[in-house]
């Protein structure tokens, strides 16, 4: 799954343009990798998120197509 989609379905990031214009500018890394939000995201990939001040790094955990509100948060753990 690509981690513009990821980021949204886990509700990490509200909207999918939004994760997709944080990859554009450089602010989500993966493995301490900056990506493109065309990047395949695989389970066990340390995911680390910088809008403004604020850095958030989080383990994917599971993959899923569709998540509801509950099952949003076993997708990833914060480390």
């Amino acid at each position: 799954m690509r981690i513009d989609k990821f980021l949204k379905i886990s509700r990490l990031i509200k909207r999918r343009s939004i994760a997709n214009e944080a990859c554009d500018t450089g602010r989500i890394s993966v493995n301490s990798k900056v990506v493109k939000a065309s990047y395949d995201v695989k389970i066990g990939d340390i995911i680390e998120i910088k809008m403004g001040e604020k850095i958030i790094k989080v383990e994917v955990l599971q993959v899923l197509e569709h998540a509801l509100k509950n099952d949003a948060g076993t997708m990833y753990k914060v480390l």
